[in-house]
Order: structure tokens, then sequence, then C-alpha cells
């Protein structure tokens, strides 16, 4: 005769994903989201190499614009390589330890770069510093999106990469007091040496993903212990934890985002995530630029970049909160529509300094917010084990979008292009991708995994006295 929890009394038996989406968020979990925000401003500080210092190493260095260009390009593909590689690293082996791994090097690579006084060692610890970079923001977001409930997934995603924009808008208040006053070496080493406060923050607060520790083969009280960190005072009688199909879990991790089925989801967002990361990339380069050419002032230039920036921030902490209602694939979808015509309107009339003032507020809180909505929807494509490689592998093409993007914006401004042919311009792909934000909202039933029913864990036997 068997019998059942609503005849026992005891908990019915849930996952231990099944369990975190159960509960309202608590204290550890709101910590967790904090810790991550504050992780992506680190993440935007980095902007500021590129924007502030690489043009005081030319005046001061007497460096070569192909030495520049070398450095930037080298960089760039160093973040992709270290985000494409660590994804399926943190997938087996940890999360939490890729991430201390990846600010410890980045940090101490820049701070390092206050030191140099040639091109040469400054190249090899930038280098250095952005292998370690590109590990951070896909590993920090995967941990956010495990240790959240799926109702609160999307929101607290976008909420954590909103300090992507809050850090580049930092690293530009700290270059105007910084950089005039005692030079670019104290920036770098502020900049620098500042997330290193973080580590001891992800080490005290944020637990290992239980996915990760079930696939490491760790003891069952270790999981419980995750759980019950995040969940204080929760009854964990009812998670049933597997550590059977560990093995299996470890094999197909590097292997899941390309999978029959999910590769044409995983192509569409490497889409997008290169459009969208391009085209930001491109209007920060070239609008100061393409503005003083119609003939208004470097100060104008600079309010207007200054508008899409406190746009784009507006608009990472708006959609936060919108895709706590809506659908993520309607947020996108709305982000991109309201770009394209934001972008045709700026080009009608972007002679006007004051319509063009709203026109860079209007596409800061669009485009940006649309890259935050992206992360949203990589988080949440892939099953919990192999979260780390969807999410770095998207973000690492995406890293390429400000190089091709560099390269076409200058491409047309080397030929003349006015700022309303150019912002015309970029309306046309910002509109593929919204036919293939169409697409994957179609194929995102079959494809979620977190809004399936999933099988329960099979129990395990009792633990020996080693396991626990």
């Amino acid at each position: 005769m068997t019998t059942d929890s609503s005849t026992t009394g005891a908990p019915a038996p849930v996952s231990p994903e099944q369990f975190i989406d159960r509960n309202p968020m608590s204290r550890r979990q709101w910590l967790i989201v904090t810790v991550g925000l504050l992780t992506m401003v680190a993440e935007g500080l980095d902007a500021i190499v590129a924007a502030f210092v690489y043009p005081k190493l030319e005046k001061q260095w007497g460096t070569a614009d192909d030495a520049i260009t070398a450095t930037v390009t080298l960089s760039v593909l160093a973040m992709v390589v270290g985000g494409a590689a660590v994804g399926p690293l943190a997938d087996r082996y940890g999360r939490k330890g890729v991430t201390v791994t990846g600010l410890t090097v980045f940090s101490l690579g820049t701070a390092a770069m206050a030191l140099t006084n040639g091109i040469g060692a400054f190249a090899g610890l930038r280098i250095v510093a952005c292998l370690g970079l590109g590990a951070v923001l896909p590993t920090m977001m995967a941990l956010v999106a495990d240790w959240t409930p799926a109702r609160r997934r999307g929101q607290m995603i976008a909420l954590a990469f909103a300090g992507v924009t809050a850090g580049t808008t930092l690293g530009g208040i700290l270059s105007s007091a910084l950089i005039p006053a005692f030079g670019w070496p104290t920036l770098l080493a502020v900049c620098g040496l500042a997330p290193l406060l973080l580590i001891p923050m992800v080490i005290r607060y944020v637990p290992e993903s239980v996915s990760v520790l079930a696939a490491r083969g760790r003891p069952v009280a270790d999981l419980r212990e995750a759980l019950a960190t995040v969940a204080p005072g929760q009854d964990l009688s009812g998670v049933v934890l597997d550590r059977t199909e560990a093995p299996q879990h470890r094999r197909a991790a590097s292997r899941a985002v390309l999978a029959r089925g999910v590769a044409s989801t995983t192509v569409l967002l490497w889409l997008c995530f290169l459009v969208g990361l391009g085209v930001v990339a491109l209007i920060l380069s070239y609008l100061p630029m393409l503005i003083e050419r119609m003939g208004l002032t470097s100060a104008q230039a600079g309010v207007a970049v200054a508008a899409f920036g406190w746009g784009g921030l507006l608009g990472q902490l708006a959609v936060s909160f919108a895709l706590k209602r809506f659908d993520r694939f309607q947020v996108l979808a709305g982000l991109w529509t309201l770009a394209v015509v934001g972008l045709v309107a700026a080009a009608l009339w972007a002679a006007q300094f004051v319509t063009l003032l709203a026109g860079a507020f209007v596409l800061g809180l669009c485009l940006p917010g649309a890259n935050s909505a992206l992360q949203v929807i990589a988080a949440v494509a892939y099953p919990p084990s192999a979260r780390a490689t969807g999410i770095s592998w998207a973000n690492s093409v995406g890293k390429l979008g400000p190089v091709f993007g560099g390269l076409l914006g200058g491409l047309m401004v080397d030929a003349g292009w006015s700022l309303g042919t150019v912002l015309v311009i970029l309306a046309v792909p910002v509109g593929l991708c919204l036919l293939a934000v169409r697409v994957l909202r179609a194929r995102s039933r079959g494809l979620e995994h977190e809004v399936q029913p999933q099988p329960l864990p099979r129990p395990l036997k009792a633990p020996t006295p080693e396991q626990v």
C-alpha cells in the first residue's frame, strides 16, 4: 500500500529548480542580484579605457594609430575568447569560481596598466585584463538566473545588467574628475582596484549553483546548504536532489547550445546580440564626430552623447520592471520597433539640436534596453546545466558587434555620409532583428526548459557518512 503527501502531511517532492520557483524572493536572493549589479558596474567601467585613455596615449607617448588599433582589436578578441572558453568551464566546474577568477584577472590587469610606460606592456596587460573581463558577465548572469524564481528571473537579470550602463556613466564621471587632476594612470588604478572589493562579496554571499554542485558530485549536505542559504526557514524535506546523472550533464553542457532543435535559436540569438551591441557601439563612437560635421559644437555633441547614456540607464531600469508584467519577446520587439522609428525620426530632424537631443535620449532608452532584454532571453533559452555556456557564447559573438560597427561606421564617415543617412542605414539591421524576434518567440514554447514540466529527479539512496 502506498501513501502520498496529501495523506501523510509530508511536503510533495520537488526538484531544486521547482523549490526556488515556488518560493518568494528572500533577502539573500536580493543580495545576489545586488552583487550581480555591482559586478556589472565593473564591466561598464571598462569602457573608459577606449573612450579616455587611448587618446592620452597618442598624445603623451606618441603612440601610432596602428598600434592603438591593434591593441583595441586584440583586446576585443581577448574578451571574445575569454567569454567563449569560460562558459563550458563554468557549467562543469563552477560559475562562482570563474566569476571570482575573472574579476581578479581584470582588476589586477587594469590596475597594472597604470604602471606601464610603453604601448607594448600596456597592450599585453590590456589583453590579459580583457580575458578576465570576458568571463565575468556570462557567469554572473548565470548565477543571478540560477538563484531567482522563474516569475522574477527576467526582471532580476535585466536589473543586474543595468549595472553595465551605470558603470559606463560612472566611468565618464570619474574620468572628468581624475584625469585633469591626477592623470590617466590614476583613473586606471581606481577603476582596476575598486572591483577587487566585490570579490569578498561574491565569495561570501553568492552560493554556487545547485545544478553545478550536483554535476560535480558534491555531497547532498552541500546542496541542501546552498538551498537553505537562499531560502532560510523554508522546509527542505521535500526537495529531491539527484547526482546520478552528473557525468551525462558534464558531457552535454558544451554541446547543448548547438544541439538539434536548439541550434536555430542559438544562431538567431547570436545575430541579435551582434546587431544590438554593434549598433550601440557605432552610435557612441561616431555620434560626436557626425554632430560636429553638422556645424554643432563639441559641447553640444557631448550633451547628445550624455543624453544617450542617461536614456540607456533609464531604459534598462524600465525594462527590468516591464519584464515583470510582459512577455520578454514582446518587450524586445517593442523596444526595437521604437528604435527603428527613433532612428528614422532622428534622421529627418537631426539638423535641429533640440530634436537631435530628444532623439538621442529615445534611442538610449530603446537600444541598450533591448540589449538588456537579450540577456534575459539568452539566460532562459537553455537548461541550467548549460546556462553559462549559452550566455557566454552569445555575449562573445556580441562582442564582435562593436568591431564590425566600428568598421562600418568608419567606412560611412570616410564616405562623407551625413548623420541622417547613417541613422537611416542603422534602422535596416534593427528591422531585421525584429523578424528574428518573431521567430524566436514562435520557437520559445518548445525550447524554454523553465516553463516546461520538468521530471522530478530520481531520489538518492541514503547518503553514506563520507557523503554527509
